[in-house]
């Protein structure tokens, strides 16, 4: 048995897609745990992007079978949106695609409440996509939600969402326009919707732990980072589900015992979409030509990113909550060029110096990061499908990480192109 699960180490943005992609030429299913339509996985193929929400990146494989897991929220216009340009591109999907039926609906008054929500806290913002991901989450945690099953049990649906926009149009009383949240009219239009998806719709965890049983190859893939996991991340600067490798497990309805391997995709640097602590954030002009060299725009948002070295605090934090055994580094090449680069090895909070990432909030908002300065390299990265041939200051960049963490690189991507690679290790 092979399943492994694929985990942003940092805040998002990795380049999980691309690492998921390409090892999904060996793997018989990919499978998604968690998160929602505010995620943007970016995959180029001959040159060809393709930017996915919440299908899997194995679609791009013709021959695999990708799993929406009950973990995921989705919004059906959104997916259905999505589905429809794959085919356009002349991806299969018909029957490469399955839904949970668990998995819970994105509803309309859900974006207006995120964005109600995100309107008083001002300063303390959390920088949210406002695409209505924790207003979902929410309602699932209060046992009021609506799952892709009720699209199906039409008298279930409809009591479900009288009740809902009722509690809504109390929440938001004067304070928005909620003429729009008609019950007759979401009713008829999520009955379009459910007709649509419905050749999709399948209990994923029986078929999820039935391909575990024949010993066929899984990757589980996750969504964010795990410094936005709502558990172990910079708790509130979050996201609303556990993009950690255990929710794997409670996202996709199987045990532990099914997982054999954890990889962590670690950028080469560090970035940050939204609000929330950054120790490592660099704000002159370095920052900025990390920005635009690495494209550090948001693909399902496109707000700029905010940019930092790479951080071993946070990093090793990864390593602890994931239980990773292997490491993945991505956009190594963006480093190419630079004379110096840093390291965070750790935080200094007032008179503390600190080697784990601290629980309390106004810690981690003072702390200064403690630097390790080692020498760039000049020579390009891109392309190079041979750890010997990388420059040798970048290979030794590599070795501290891997000394840092106690984790061994698998991987290293070495451009935006699928066959830009260097692979260490297999991971079936």
């Amino acid at each position: 048995m092979s399943a492994v699960v694929i985990v942003g180490a940092q805040w998002g943005d990795e380049g999980k897609g691309k690492i998921v992609d390409v090892l999904t030429e060996r793997a018989d299913v990919v499978a998604r745990y968690q998160g929602g339509h505010n995620a943007g996985h970016t995959v180029v193929i001959n040159n060809e992007k393709f930017v996915l929400h919440l299908i899997p990146s194995g679609i791009l494989h013709g021959d695999k079978l990708c799993v929406i897991g009950n973990g995921v929220v989705i919004e059906p216009s959104s997916l259905i949106d999505e589905i429809t340009e794959l085919k356009k591109r002349g991806i299969k999907i018909d029957k490469n695609l399955l839904i949970s039926k668990s998995a819970h609906l994105i509803m309309p008054y859900h974006m207006a409440l995120e964005n109600e929500n995100e309107k008083t806290k001002g300063t303390k913002k959390i920088g949210t996509t406002g695409r209505g991901i924790g207003p979902t989450y929410v309602d699932k945690m209060a046992r009021t939600g609506i799952r892709v099953v009720d699209l199906y049990c039409p008298g279930v649906f409809r009591e479900k969402l009288d009740a809902n926009l009722a509690e809504v149009k109390r929440i938001l009383g004067n304070r928005c326009d909620t003429t729009g949240f008609n019950a007759d009219g979401i009713f008829e239009t999520y009955m379009g919707y459910a007709e649509k998806l419905s050749a999709h719709v399948a209990d994923t965890d029986i078929i999820v732990n039935d391909m575990a049983g024949k010993n066929k190859r899984i990757l589980f893939e996750g969504a964010q980072g795990t410094l936005l996991d709502v558990d172990h991340g910079t708790y509130p600067f979050v996201t609303s589900s556990s993009a950690v490798a255990g929710g794997a497990c409670t996202g996709l309805g199987i045990g532990p015992t099914k997982i054999s391997g954890v990889l962590g995709v670690v950028k080469a640097y560090t970035t940050r979409v939204g609000s929330g602590p950054f120790p490592t954030e660099i704000t002159d002009d370095t920052g900025e030509k990390l920005r635009e060299k690495g494209g550090e725009y948001g693909a399902t948002t496109g707000r700029p990113r905010r940019c930092g070295w790479l951080d071993f605090v946070g990093l090793r934090h990864a390593v602890r909550v994931n239980g990773l055994t292997g490491i993945a580094i991505t956009k190594l090449d963006i480093l190419d060029g630079l004379e110096k680069i840093k390291i965070c090895v750790a935080y200094k909070a007032g008179n503390q110096l600190l080697h784990d990432l601290p629980k309390e909030l106004p810690l981690l908002q003072e702390a200064e990061p403690v630097y390790e300065e080692t020498k760039g390299w000049t020579e390009s990265t891109i392309g190079i499908k041979e750890f010997g041939r990388l420059p040798l200051n970048a290979q030794k960049y590599i070795k501290r990480l891997e000394d840092a963490l106690g984790v061994k690189v698998d991987i290293i991507s070495t451009g935006q192109r699928r066959d830009e690679l260097i692979l260490l290790k297999e991971q079936f």
